[in-house]
């Protein structure tokens, strides 16, 4: 009897384990749980339209970066060995949400531009693209901070600014003269270019240095003297067709952008700071001191124009481009490109895609 009750009360103990092991999830786990279906209702909600197959080879290519292996080591090497494109996004990435700040979320849009010009300096063709000056010099502050100038005695002074500059001869390469100084500036704008000789072959110009001032607005500026009314306003094709009606107003208001861009012959055409190739609408300008450059973005935006929701490689950096929740959607060569980057100024949502391992 009292082994039967010994066995009993050992079974209860037992079953009495058992039932503890088996207990209730926990709101840690619940949490992880709505987690993991908020992240693939996201993914799905962001993705629906998205070529996967495509995007691996791009992903591969931005890969080739080496800025992009210090972002995403452990996933590139994986991307090599991928059957399924879908699921190799949605399972080695986790999306967040990049928060704004004070500074406004925008996607804007630019392209690469066609110039006209000559390898020589002619009545026509009198605007000279210049290549970095041989006495612009490069040093580099607390934090980091790269600052540009020139020695002078021993001194570091800052760089000639744009006026200084179109008053002077540089001690800089020509590599060729363009016939339109607002086409010049543009180029600059965008970072890179395509110029058409006059025998018809075209030279591809990327982007060398800057003189070190601050980028300022062109169309700010405009907004500020009344010329402007608004933002709204405000586009690569309305600031031109102002210039042009009113030339004696060109060196003025170009000169109030005192930042200016050298540039160099490539080989390709137009390469991101990344040193890649961009393509068209999936290569996005951002501000590297919030985004890495070489991450993987989700963008989603609309204007009347324009509407965008996809995955996109963060593979350029620009002067304009400042603040977490900005960017600039590179949008190729051609008339499109020019009338869609000209115009684009919407909001913005945008996600960047963090490895999990």
């Amino acid at each position: 009897m009292r082994k039967s009750l010994y066995f009993c009360s050992c079974l209860m103990v037992l079953v009495s384990g058992c039932s503890l092991k088996t207990t209730a999830p926990t709101l840690q786990d619940e949490a992880l749980v709505l987690s993991l279906q908020e992240q693939n209702e996201r993914f799905e909600m962001l993705s629906h339209t998205e070529n996967f197959d495509e995007l691996l080879v791009l992903f591969r290519q931005n890969c080739a970066a080496p800025l992009t292996q210090k972002v995403y080591a452990n996933v590139c090497e994986q991307a090599l060995h991928v059957n399924d494109a879908k699921a190799f996004f949605k399972n080695s990435f986790e999306l967040k949400k990049i928060q704004p700040n004070e500074q406004r979320s925008m996607l804007t849009g630019y392209y690469e531009p066609l110039l006209h010009g000559s390898l020589k300096k002619t009545e026509r063709f009198k605007y000279p693209v210049y290549g970095k000056p041989k006495d612009l010099v490069m040093i580099v502050g607390e934090n980091d901070k790269k600052m540009r100038g020139r020695s002078v005695k021993g001194k570091m002074m800052p760089y000639f600014t744009r006026e200084e500059i179109g008053k002077r001869k540089l001690n800089a390469e020509v590599l060729c003269y363009v016939d339109d100084k607002i086409d010049l500036f543009f180029m600059e704008v965008q970072g890179s270019g395509r110029v058409e000789l006059e025998n018809g072959n075209v030279i591809f110009i990327g982007y060398a240095d800057s003189n070190g001032h601050a980028y300022k607005s062109l169309g700010r500026e405009m907004i500020n003297r009344g010329i402007f009314n608004s933002v709204e306003e405000v586009s690569l094709q309305s600031i031109r067709a102002w210039l042009i009606a009113h030339p004696s107003q060109i060196d003025t208001l170009l000169n109030t952008n005192p930042s200016y861009v050298f540039f160099r012959r490539m080989e390709q055409r137009a390469t991101g700071s990344l040193g890649l190739v961009l393509t068209p609408e999936r290569s996005v300008a951002v501000d590297r001191a919030h985004i890495p450059l070489g991450s993987l973005l989700v963008v989603k935006s609309e204007s009347p124009n324009y509407k965008v929701e996809k995955f996109v490689f963060a593979q350029d950096t620009g002067g304009a481009i400042k603040g977490p929740n900005r960017a600039d959607m590179f949008m190729g060569y051609g008339e499109r490109a020019q009338w869609i980057a000209g115009e684009l100024k919407a909001p913005l949502e945008l996600w960047i895609m963090q490895p999990k391992f």
